[in-house]
């Protein structure tokens, strides 16, 4: 089994203080790369989810979900929900709205890896509509 409050292959970190106005519910994050590549180690409570959001880019840029722990979703605006399990990896564009988090009944971790490019930078949006949101399994 386990142990979330641990984490799960990476330490879980710190309550997602600064960006917990993005979120629906607790986070936790613990950034494992600050060079080159940024990478964090990202942490959902059961039904804890981020904010619609775009990651900017002029060149380059997006980021990729590596899924380490538990049961969570994803969803690029205009598309079905995709449900993701240990071991998916998740590509996202730059410059593409979406969202993910766990799922009403797990915990989810996933490492977060930001691609370098020009101009980069999040675009934080509206929360997921909590009707849509509970419908999924």
């Amino acid at each position: 089994m386990c142990d979330w409050k641990q984490g799960v292959i990476f330490p879980r970190g710190s309550e997602n203080a600064a960006f917990a106005p993005y979120f629906v519910g607790r986070s936790y994050l613990n950034m494992l790369s600050l060079e080159g590549v940024v990478i964090g180690n990202v942490t959902f409570e059961p039904g804890c989810r981020n904010n619609w959001h775009i990651h900017r880019a002029a060149k380059g840029g997006g980021q990729i979900l590596l899924c380490t722990g538990g049961r969570g979703w994803y969803q690029e605006e205009g598309k079905p929900a995709r449900e993701l399990r240990t071991g998916d990896v998740v590509h996202i564009p730059a410059n593409v709205k979406h969202w993910h988090g766990a799922a009403k009944d797990s915990w989810f971790a996933h490492l977060a890896v930001e691609i370098p490019g020009e101009g980069a930078g999040n675009e934080w949006r509206e929360p997921v509509d909590d009707e849509a949101y509970g419908k999924l399994p």
